[in-house]
């Protein structure tokens, strides 16, 4: 018996869901389905948590046998964590977000809209002086503007994409509510400060980084939110 239709037997002995199971090991239904079905395989750290659930050894999690049916494992047939951790629960690893708890997810956001805040910064501030101090070809930094705005945009189009579907508590439901409510707030103003700056200085040709701005901002804002959640999920 392979791991995964061990670990569906273990879960229909308990009478339990998919969904239970994810609440218990804090990881999502689709994450416990593709363990079942052999798309991938429990991190390292969810070995012993199964076990403790299900009530079993990781020999008979792994195996599928119980010890009832052997005599005593000697030193050398004993489960080794070190080789599990080095050789075993390796595949499925490029989809690294399914196997991600929901805490680990946010730190991960985190840290892709921090990078990504930077990178815009970067290349915002590259062609405020590549231009009109460096004395660099327009097009030529223009298109390594361009290219740097993308690389950040697509960081996080790609990010958010693979990150899947929680259960969002009402703390939660309120906190993304406030977010839109702000950010709404924050594009108005820079769509009023572009036309106003626009027709002002007929500079049409640069006053669109104010959009760059304005969504800069908003991942800003969107970052304080989640480290502001860290520290109270800490506390």
């Amino acid at each position: 018996m392979n791991l995964g239709d061990n670990l569906f037997e273990l879960r229909k002995s308990k009478n339990l869901t998919q969904d239970e199971v994810a609440e218990k090991l804090n990881v999502t239904r689709q994450t416990i389905s593709k363990w079942e079905t052999n798309q991938s395989t429990p991190d390292f750290d969810k070995i012993v948590p199964l076990c403790d659930l299900y009530g079993i050894s990781p020999n008979e999690l792994l195996t599928g046998s119980s010890n009832t049916d052997k005599v005593q494992e000697s030193d050398d047939e004993k489960f080794d964590f070190d080789e599990a951790k080095k050789h075993l629960f390796t595949r499925g690893k490029d989809d690294d977000y399914s196997n991600m708890t929901k805490n680990q997810i946010k730190q991960k956001s985190a840290q892709v809209i921090s990078t990504s805040v930077f990178i815009y910064i970067a290349a915002v501030a590259f062609i405020m002086v590549a231009i009109p101090v460096q004395r660099l070809n327009p097009i030529v930094a223009s298109a390594i503007f361009l290219l740097l705005i993308a690389w950040a945009t697509a960081r996080i189009i790609k990010h958010y994409m693979s990150i899947p579907k929680f259960e969002k508590t009402k703390e939660e439901k309120q906190q993304d509510s406030l977010l839109k409510q702000i950010n709404g707030i924050v594009g108005g103003i820079c769509t009023a400060l572009y036309f106003i700056i626009s027709f002002t200085t007929m500079a049409w040709h640069i006053t669109w980084v104010i959009f760059i701005i304005d969504g800069l901002i908003c991942q800003i804002i969107k970052l304080i939110f989640m480290l502001k959640e860290d520290d109270v999920n800490e506390e």
